[in-house]
């Protein structure tokens, strides 16, 4: 009786807001509400009823029949946030519980794969089985494509304020940071990433990511032109910024967690819907994140995850007629593919980051020390599995064989074993297939006369794991001198003592230009090295100094387009002009 006593309170409320008679089916926003109507509903339901709610309870529940069943919820003491119950893949690792979807992720529900066939995750530290994971056909993207249309033209996230959304997406920040070590794991038994990096780089470049894309919801601007008047009238010219509408996602194993938010974070901030394909051998973080999403209070449809293939999945996204937009993390060939299809089906506007053999060049004036531990660094961080991993150091003649006994001496001191554990620093790769292909990379280098100074086979234990290698005596013309590993595998080349623009042209001898470096106390040197080096990032006297307000994105056939930073929000606006005249 209470109840209903005050669902008629509110329904004249909302009629006293709107002045039209309210029906069960009648929609808050489209009979003509703004913000400040927002703002009054809220005050006058906690002044009527009792119950605090937040602006964003509105925006969720845009009928009066589910603006009354939030209100009910409330006052039985609850919370309007969905009771979210999916099959769940249930393990005690780490020293923890840990619970994580298996399901595909669309409009809001996980959901079996229509073609009933599925994926296996494999532990690659064990190369035990985790769970099978289903596998998205074309069906699925189309329903996820649908679903992610809808949520953009008639789901509260098309019409809600910029503010608002930015609320929503601190949210979802502030939940993955409430889990990080559960994300931190799971990405560890997936992917092989060594936990402390995990923990740090994969789950926390991610949270700082979102929160820094959360604030800049509200800043996408456009501007006022001045141009030619049509006398005896006068003319207004402005641009707006609007998001493009339903996007496809496709993103590498890697970093599986960071490379989501990389893309997501930006992608949503502009307004945007999402469908994403997570790598097919490291989806599980993905499917964590988007039940993390439906918790936060993400409208179903804005975010749909499809763990698949690159062939089935990741092909009918990129040929999907109504994915306007598609950003791609992987290799040069495959994102070659995806610009064709692109191209073929709708002119998608495309954003590519894909292979690389970046260069780094260490000059006889450099600090020694620094300069080894940042060699370490470039070639072997998260096990050398690193899109911008230094795939070539240039090493001036007089240190170069001081630089290479110290680098073998730090490779001896690297701790190799379980990613879990606190004090490992080398992680198994990420699967068979690609610890296959290293393995026969470096078979190649013996080959064509490179020496082997360390490593160079896989470690004696379960696992896909690679001892730390390295090359040197690396000639311009040998494969690994040009072919990217996406290992840890260290390339060293020497160069004559002061030919510094020889060098230059040596390291710009790629079709590569993601990133590079240099390493040297001579800043003139340092300024003039990072000017001529053709890659979309150059690190001075440091190496892998990414931040999430830096743009980061290559040159040549290592891509277009940026990643992080003002810039990526380009990506994923387009800019309308509107002229008036008065």
């Amino acid at each position: 009786a209470e109840e209903q006593e005050i669902s008629n309170q509110l329904r004249d409320t909302w009629k006293a807001i709107l002045n039209i008679e309210i029906a069960d089916d009648t929609d808050f926003f489209k009979s003509g509400a703004g913000s400040m109507d927002v703002v009054r509903l809220v005050e006058e339901t906690k002044e009527k009823a009792g119950v605090s709610l937040e602006n964003e309870d509105v925006y969720m529940a845009t009928t009066f029949h589910e603006f009354i069943q939030v209100m009910v919820v409330k006052m039985r003491g609850g919370d309007t946030k969905p009771v979210f119950e999916y099959d769940a893949v249930k393990m005690h690792v780490n020293n923890m519980d840990i619970e994580f979807p298996h399901q595909l992720f669309i409009d809001g529900q996980f959901i079996d794969a229509t073609s009933g066939k599925y994926l296996k995750s494999i532990n690659p530290a064990t190369e035990e089985l985790i769970c099978d994971v289903d596998a998205a056909g074309k069906a699925d993207v189309d329903k996820a494509v649908a679903a992610a249309k809808k949520a953009f033209y008639e789901g509260p996230w098309g019409s809600m304020n910029a503010r608002d959304r930015a609320t929503l997406i601190f949210k979802l920040a502030d939940l993955m940071d409430d889990h990080k070590e559960e994300l931190a794991t799971i990405e560890t038994i997936d992917s092989g990433a060594v936990y402390t990096l995990a923990l740090k780089t994969h789950v926390g470049m991610s949270i700082d990511t979102w929160r820094y894309f959360a604030g800049w919801c509200d800043k996408i601007q456009g501007k006022t032109i001045p141009i030619n008047n049509a006398r005896p009238n006068r003319n207004l010219t402005i641009t707006k910024r609007e998001p493009i509408g339903v996007c496809g996602l496709v993103t590498p194993w890697n970093y599986p967690l960071m490379m989501l938010s990389w893309k997501m974070a930006a992608c949503l901030a502009a307004g945007n819907t999402v469908v994403i394909k997570p790598a097919q051998v490291s989806p599980l973080t993905a499917l964590k994140f988007a039940e993390l999403s439906a918790r936060a209070g993400i409208p179903p449809g804005v975010i749909n995850v499809l763990p698949g293939t690159g062939s089935v999945c990741g092909q009918a996204i990129a040929d999907h007629p109504d994915v306007r937009k598609l950003g791609f993390t992987g290799s040069t060939e495959i994102g070659q593919v995806i610009m064709k299809s692109c191209a073929v089906s709708n002119l998608k506007k495309v954003s590519l980051e894909l292979g690389g053999k970046s260069p780094f060049i260490i000059f006889a004036d450099c600090d020694l020390d620094k300069a080894v531990r940042m060699g370490m660094s470039s070639v072997f961080f998260n096990k050398g599995e690193n899109c911008i991993a230094a795939g070539r150091l240039f090493v001036e003649e007089s240190i170069h064989d001081e630089f290479v006994r110290r680098v073998i001496e730090e490779c001896k001191k690297m701790v190799i074993g379980d990613p879990l554990n606190r004090g490992t620093a080398h992680g198994p790769q990420n699967h068979k297939a690609h610890l296959d292909k290293l393995l026969e990379y470096i078979d190649t280098g013996v080959k064509e006369g490179a020496t082997l100074v360390y490593g160079g086979k896989r470690v004696d234990r379960p696992g896909y794991f690679l001892h730390p290698t390295v090359f040197t005596n690396v000639q311009d013309d040998m494969f690994i001198a040009k072919e990217e590993s996406f290992g840890p595998i260290m390339i060293i080349s020497k160069f004559a003592n002061g030919e510094v623009e020889e060098v230059v042209a040596r390291a710009n001898n790629t079709e590569f230009g993601l990133a590079s470096g240099v390493m040297t106390k001579d800043i003139s040197k340092a300024l003039l090295v990072s000017e001529k080096l053709d890659a979309g990032t150059c690190f001075v006297n440091t190496y892998n100094k990414t931040d999430v307000a830096a743009p980061f994105g290559g040159f040549k056939q290592s891509g277009f387009g940026k990643d992080l930073g003002e810039e990526a929000l380009n990506e994923y606006l387009k800019t309308k002009t509107i002229t008036f005249e008065y």
